[in-house]
């Protein structure tokens, strides 16, 4: 099995040019580390494969980029721990973390997390990621243009209103 072979370059002007030192990876690092330990480089390294433009705008700038995906599970996270901490309606998680009352709802329906308070859900029929859920069934009602009767009236039965499946999420 062969090495990867690695450049080290001065990580503050990057210029693969003239590299440093040059070897295997494992043998870099370790070069790297001793020499920036014992102050022969007083400045950060960076180990690149030869070919690379580590000084390349588009690149860095696209690896600097979120992930929604990422804020997505930070978001969750953060969620999750004051809902630990005692925090156990929409509202107050809401509070709590400093996220947005409608996104907090939107995921904590998205996740299925659990709560102290019952709450009414909506879920579009043909698609099953737009989900309504109010904690009033007249904030319901208002969403999705319904009359409080047949949506009581399907929430006992799974039933369909409006091309939404109608359900009753009791209390935790």
């Amino acid at each position: 099995m062969t090495e990867t072979q690695v450049l080290v370059i001065n990580a503050d002007r990057p210029d693969i040019d003239q590299p440093l030192a040059m070897g295997p990876e494992p043998e870099m690092l370790k070069l790297a580390q001793h020499n920036y330990k014992s102050g022969e480089w007083p400045f950060p390294v960076r180990l690149v494969k030869p070919g690379t433009k580590p000084w390349d705008d588009a690149t860095y700038l696209a690896s600097m980029q979120v992930d929604d995906k990422q804020i997505e599970r930070k978001e969750i996270q953060a969620i999750r721990q004051a809902y630990r901490q005692g925090n156990q309606t929409v509202r107050k998680l809401a509070d709590q973390t400093a996220i947005s009352y409608e996104r907090v709802r939107q995921l904590v329906h998205k996740y299925s997390l659990p709560l102290s308070n019952g709450y009414w859900r909506a879920e579009k029929r043909n698609n099953p990621d737009e989900v309504i859920a109010y904690q009033t069934l007249a904030r319901l009602c208002e969403m999705i243009d319904a009359p409080e009767f047949s949506i009581r009236q399907a929430s006992m039965s799974n039933g369909v209103v409006n091309g939404y499946y109608i359900s009753r999420v009791p209390k935790a």
